[in-house]
């Protein structure tokens, strides 16, 4: 029997709307998709936890890999999540957490992840972050959140993905886990949730970058960009990853926070919802164009990057006016 704490159906799974069809990118991290996707089918709205897109920075060689943090996660729907301390084989510990109706994020290898077909599954061994909310250890069948929706697998992929056969190879290091407890704290609703998602909207204001992050990025990129052009388009997806793709994503989340935002307290966003947009899609534009001129081995503009430090400025101080 399949031990499930949301009786949920791939066939029949509706994903929330920050995954829709008209999403400048599809998905943004794996962890902050699954928690997207798990919120949504708990029945609590994720946007209300997503000021945590306003604060990012750049880090140096990356944007900032950004969550929801946890503390966050509790104070608006009452979810306790805690780490697992693997000591057993990884399936016992996520049957017996399953078993007590806490969901598991683990990590994966996306080999052996069906839903990643054309992708990772079956050719490339990437580490994922899944949320588990079904198992059937004797059968051999596991539901999971990944990425953009709800999933099943079976089988031998199963058997792979938790390392069920053949000898245990010591230099293989457990993976990180945790697992998500529901306290009697009911989910804030209404009037009481947007509150306080402003008061953490807040809480990340105070804590922007003293220095433009783009401004930072620009010099880096432009610094970065000969041997990136002459390294080929394997270390292109890896760079962009880790830059273009945190950074229009999470720009992406904070113009559907900010629009949420504004439908709820009338508040004057329109413009840092234009200005966080265009980052969106700046960088998805930009990320094409590097593309190309790698494959091309040509010079790239990097003069889009200035027009998003000029309406990250913009936007960040409009929102300083109107919050703190």
């Amino acid at each position: 029997m399949m031990r499930a704490i949301l009786p949920l159906d791939p066939a029949r799974y509706r994903r929330h709307a920050l995954h829709g069809e008209n999403r400048i990118w599809a998905e943004t991290n794996c962890y902050v998709d699954v928690w997207v996707e798990l919120l949504h089918a708990w029945g609590f709205d994720p946007v209300a936890a997503l000021p945590c897109t306003l604060a990012i920075d750049f880090e140096g060689d990356q944007w900032t890999f950004f969550k929801f943090p946890l503390g966050d996660l509790y104070q608006l729907y009452g979810l306790d999540v805690q780490e697992l301390a693997i000591w057993r084989p990884l399936v016992r510990h996520v049957e017996e957490q399953v078993g007590l109706g806490r969901p598991v994020l683990v990590e994966l290898d996306s080999y052996y992840l069906p839903d990643t077909a054309g992708t990772a599954y079956q050719r490339e061994h990437v580490k994922s972050t899944v949320a588990v909310v079904a198992l059937d250890v004797t059968g051999r069948r596991l539901g999971y959140f990944h990425n953009q929706g709800y999933y099943h697998l079976e089988g031998e992929d199963f058997t792979q993905v938790f390392r069920l056969e053949g000898p245990r190879d010591s230099a293989t290091l457990p993976p990180y886990v945790e697992f998500v407890k529901r306290r009697d704290t009911p989910a804030l609703v209404g009037a009481e949730l947007v509150q306080t998602s402003v008061q953490l909207l807040r809480r990340q204001l105070r804590r922007l970058p003293e220095v433009n992050p783009f401004e930072k990025f620009h010099t880096r990129f432009a610094a970065d960009l000969d041997w990136l052009i002459s390294a080929g388009l394997e270390t292109f997806h890896l760079y962009s990853f880790a830059t273009l793709r945190q950074v229009g994503a999470c720009h992406e989340l904070a113009a559907s926070y900010l629009q949420w935002l504004r439908e709820r307290t009338g508040k004057l966003l329109e413009a840092p919802i234009a200005a966080c947009t265009h980052i969106a899609s700046g960088a998805k534009t930009l990320q094409f164009h590097l593309a190309r001129a790698i494959a091309r081995r040509k010079p790239l503009d990097l003069s889009g990057i200035e027009v998003m430090a000029s309406g990250w400025r913009s936007a960040t101080t409009t929102l300083k006016e109107l919050f703190l």
